[in-house]
């Protein structure tokens, strides 16, 4: 498919096989507005997303010809490309949601999925994106935080306990730096949407859990407790 494209605008790259969906895709992503380029192959996919960008955001479909989606996120961010990836899924298909996730996928929506809803999520990631970068360029915005035997570095995105590297996807890297931040705080659901994710529509509060729970299996000790009817807070163990 040809670009859609006028100045000033956001870039897209869809990675999406069926023809019904790409050209939906197409046609509602260039309304944000943006440039949306489709390609219906997994390895085409991969080669633009590395050589054509930047791209201000992937829309990437786990089930393709040629290379999976996964095998594409994983590749991405091995090289170190950050740009947002928004994953589409099978209703059905909760492992493979869970996979992109840890692999450094950004967000993801389901099949069929409301042309509104699509809309929002990629302008919360962008204005994700957008804060990340407004902070960094802020002087007094600390680029190293300690929480008792944690260490986080902003400007490396890595978390060490004890010493020990710790594994984290960009999304629990996030969701542990805004804890660290604000030890003793208790964060509601929606306050950690709308301050890690980028949005606080109702409805996704799976989301924070299930990352929640991940990062609590990768914290050796017990740092994130539940505030019941709240949330969640962050308390370092002998800090």
């Amino acid at each position: 498919m040809n670009d859609a494209s006028t100045p000033h605008e956001r870039r897209i790259l869809v990675v999406e096989d069926e023809p019904d969906i790409a050209a939906l895709l197409q046609l509602h992503l260039s309304e944000l507005p943006a440039q949306v380029r489709c390609e219906c192959d997994g390895r085409l996919g991969l080669r633009a997303a590395q050589q054509d960008g930047p791209w201000d955001l992937l829309v990437l479909d786990l089930r393709l010809p040629g290379l999976g989606g996964l095998d594409i996120c994983r590749q991405l961010r091995q090289e170190g490309q950050r740009l947002p990836i928004l994953m589409l899924t099978a209703r059905s298909a909760e492992l493979d949601r869970v996979l992109g996730l840890e692999l450094g996928a950004d967000d993801y929506l389901t099949k069929p999925f409301s042309v509104l809803e699509l809309q929002a999520r990629a302008r919360a990631l962008w204005r994700r994106v957008d804060a990340a970068r407004g902070d960094s360029s802020r002087a007094a915005a600390p680029a190293e935080l300690q929480a008792g035997a944690l260490r986080l570095n902003r400007e490396q995105r890595r978390a060490w306990q004890q010493g020990e590297e710790l594994t984290l996807t960009q999304r629990e890297f996030d969701l542990l730096w805004c804890f660290a931040n604000a030890p003793g705080r208790a964060f509601s659901r929606a306050e950690l949407l709308q301050t890690v994710w980028g949005y606080g529509h109702d409805g996704y509060d799976h989301t924070v859990n299930t990352h929640i729970n991940r990062l609590r299996n990768k914290l050796a000790g017990d740092f994130i407790h539940t505030v019941w009817g709240v949330g969640y807070r962050f308390e370092a163990p002998g800090s």
